[in-house]
Parts: C-alpha cells; sequence; structure tokens
C-alpha cells in the first residue's frame, strides 16, 4: 500500500468545513468531490455524514494517496477516484446531488476553473449544489492582509495562480444554471460558497 499523504491545512479545516457542509448536504444522497488531493477530506467526511454516497476524483498522479486512505478507512460511502481534469471531459455518465471542492480555484488557472464550474453544472442534478472553499475575495479587494500576501505568494510560484474574485465565479456559475445561495465565512480568512443549480 502506498503512504498516506498528510496536507496540514485538511487537519485543520476539516472539522470548520464539516460543521458547514453536513447542513448543506443533509438533503443529498450522491457528492462528488472535484480535486480530492490527498483524500484526507473524502474520508473525514463520509466517515461524519453516513447517508453520503462520497465520489473521490483528482488527476491521476494522486491516486495513489488517495487509496491509501479509503483502503486504510475501509469505508463504503467512499468511491475509488475518478481520474479528472478539469480541462478534459469527466467519463462518468453519473449525476449528482452535490459537489464539493476545497482549496482548488487559486491554485488553478482561471480558464480551468471555468472548466471546473462548467462541469459542476453539467455533472449536478437539478436542484443540486456546489460548495467551494478557499480563499475568495470581494468586489475586487482582499478581505485580509494575510489572502493579500497568499495571493503574492502565489503568483510568485505561477502567475497563472492567485486568489479569485466572487463575482467572476459567480459569472461561471451562471453560464451552468448555478446562483450563488449561501457564503459562509471560515477561519483563516476563508470562505465557502454555496451555489444552487436551477
Amino acid at each position: 500500500m502506498a503512504a498516506k499523504p498528510t496536507a496540514p491545512a485538511a487537519l485543520r479545516n476539516s472539522k470548520p468545513i464539516l460543521e458547514v457542509i453536513r447542513d448543506e448536504f443533509k438533503d443529498c444522497k450522491t457528492i462528488l468531490e472535484i480535486g480530492s488531493g490527498t483524500g484526507q477530506h473524502a474520508i473525514f467526511f463520509a466517515s461524519n455524514m453516513p447517508w453520503l454516497s462520497w465520489q473521490t476524483s483528482d488527476v491521476r498522479d494522486n491516486h495513489d494517496g488517495i487509496n491509501a486512505w479509503l483502503e486504510e478507512a475501509n469505508l463504503d460511502n467512499v468511491k475509488a477516484p475518478l481520474e479528472l481534469d478539469v480541462e478534459k471531459p469527466l467519463h462518468t455518465d453519473d449525476k449528482f446531488d452535490a459537489v464539493f471542492s476545497a482549496n482548488t480555484a487559486h491554485i488553478m488557472a482561471i480558464g480551468a476553473v471555468e472548466c471546473m464550474f462548467r462541469i459542476v453544472g453539467d455533472k449536478l442534478n437539478d436542484g443540486g449544489r456546489f460548495c467551494l472553499y478557499g480563499p475568495f475575495n470581494l468586489d475586487g479587494e482582499f478581505t485580509s492582509d494575510s489572502n493579500k500576501d497568499f495571493d503574492a505568494s502565489l503568483k510568485s510560484q505561477d502567475p497563472a495562480m492567485g486568489i479569485r474574485d466572487l463575482a467572476v465565479l459567480d459569472g461561471f456559475a451562471e453560464a451552468g444554471n448555478l446562483h450563488r445561495t449561501n457564503l459562509y465565512a471560515m477561519p483563516a480568512n476563508n470562505m465557502i460558497a454555496v451555489w444552487d443549480k436551477d
């Protein structure tokens, strides 16, 4: 079995995120997670929301780590990862009641973020819900000095990365018949934005 990767951020943010999505997903049965990363979120959330069937996904390079977490946890309600590059078609005919993604929009190029929203709109059932966690800008402004510094750090690594403005994401969402219904303030100057599909 591959070694289990660990993301310190996932250790810190799992409980606060759960407090929000437990309510947002209370009437859902099937979840697609875009960018499952290490697999930690999938295991934590699925174990705390046993009524959900949680479908992991990520680029192929991350599958061994995700599968290591899945194998150890041995949960009946978490599925092995789908191969997903948001700029390519997602090869599944399944539709989902909700989509979750954490800390993805700011590490993708903006065109990839738009592609992610296109996938969400395509794979959500009518009335479905998308919860996106991470740092966001509001009305073109950073919400904290630490987010401004984080954005500069991201751009120093790759100019295509950066904190996204919620107005831009709302525009991407509208193209897929999604409209924002909630916005939650989270620890460390993060947020959870929620869009519903009409």
